[in-house]
């Protein structure tokens, strides 16, 4: 017979599920999320086609992990603004412009951490293929 569930177990595990159910609202419902996604995708198996150093795989994780997050944050912030008010305020916009242009800040980011990366390697290998 297996031992019952403790109730702080069960609210652990009801966490977890509240919280892939918001992972599955980001990826249902979020066009950008699923944006990033693509390119996070490009990016890993571009990192597997050319090898990539640990260290650099380190990097891009973490790098497409906080750009998925910042999303979710955007999100976050944008649903909570309107459950506040439908009313156009100043204070309203500020909101939800700040969180787009910090999920803007960190695919910019993104960018050049792929250039960083990706850049050389691309850069050689159309060399040898132009020659």
């Amino acid at each position: 017979m297996a031992a019952p569930i403790d109730r702080s177990t069960r609210r652990l595990i009801a966490a977890f599920r509240y919280a892939f159910a918001g992972i599955g609202h980001l990826v249902r419902t979020q066009r950008n999320v699923q944006i990033h996604l693509l390119i996070g995708a490009i990016a890993v198996a571009l990192g597997v086609t050319l090898r990539i150093a640990h260290w650099e795989w380190v990097v891009l994780t973490l790098t497409i992990g906080l750009v998925l997050a910042a999303e979710g944050f955007n999100t976050a912030i944008e649903a909570t603004v309107d459950l506040a008010t439908r009313d156009r305020h100043p204070l309203a916009r500020i909101a939800k412009d700040v969180a787009a242009g910090s999920v803007l800040i960190c695919a910019l980011t993104a960018v050049v951490v792929g250039v960083l990366i990706f850049g050389p390697r691309l850069w050689a290998l159309w060399l040898i293929l132009s020659t």
